[in-house]
């Protein structure tokens, strides 16, 4: 099966700092690929070249087997790469159709479609099964798990292939992991392949399909995850564990 997105070689510096050094790994459509490794390990930079935030000094990216290069994360948006970041990037006196499609506004002529754009974000809302209030709540007043609930559901709503979640649980409460786990597993079985990025080894072990392990700035190791086990993520993470 042709990964629907692959790093070859990937290396990228800043300064004196070696980020990333020929990374490889590969996502597969279809699954949900987790992202692990310790507190500088190389995985924001890595998901910032795939999202088009920073441009690989060496190494490829493959978008469907042919290289890509991302200039902005606007071409990796129009690429069907969609991510949703920790701080999830809502506007919060806006209410959740306007964040919804914040920078995608539909027009009818010169003017806002406003009709238009509720009626879409109720469907994208209803689609998902997200137990958000209404479409015209302001953010403000949502929970943290409804305002990751929007997040998702705007990474999701606009054709994308490709969902990167920046450890999407971090700050919810249990019942609302839970809700937000529902969700990831839900765009997988749309079809659509996820890659999560947590510290949750736990997590990783319920949610994904295959793990990649990230340590000073190299893939060191990857596993199908119903073939590994917690202690193994860790020792891979730690050196403890040669790949």
């Amino acid at each position: 099966m042709t990964a629907i997105l692959a790093v070859e070689d990937l290396s990228l510096s800043f300064g004196s700092v070696q980020a990333l050094r020929d990374v490889t790994l590969a996502l597969a459509p279809g699954e949900i690929t987790a992202l692990v490794g310790d507190n500088g390990a190389g995985k924001s930079t890595l998901v910032r070249c795939m999202s088009g935030v920073h441009r690989p000094e060496s190494g490829r990216i493959l978008l469907d087997g042919e290289p890509v290069a991302f200039r902005s994360a606007e071409d990796a948006r129009h690429a069907g790469i969609e991510t949703v970041h920790q701080n999830l990037a809502l506007v919060e006196d806006l209410t959740v159709w306007q964040n919804l499609f914040l920078n995608r506004e539909l027009t009818r002529g010169p003017f806002l479609d406003r009709a238009a754009m509720r009626r879409r974000a109720q469907e994208m809302v209803s689609e998902l099964a997200v137990n958000v209030p209404a479409v015209g709540s302001r953010v403000r007043r949502l929970s943290g798990g409804q305002r990751q609930a929007v997040a998702i559901c705007r990474a999701a709503g606009f054709d994308s292939r490709l969902v990167i979640m920046d450890e999407p649980t971090a700050s919810l409460g249990v019942q609302e992991t839970e809700r937000v786990e529902h969700l990831i597993r839900g765009l997988r079985d749309k079809g659509r392949a996820v890659l999560l990025i947590s510290h949750d080894f736990q997590q990783v072990l319920r949610l994904s399909d295959q793990v990649w392990v990230m340590r000073s700035g190299r893939c060191v190791g990857g596993r199908r995850t119903k073939d590994t086990t917690g202690e193994e993520i860790v020792s891979l993470v730690t050196g403890a564990l040669a790949a």
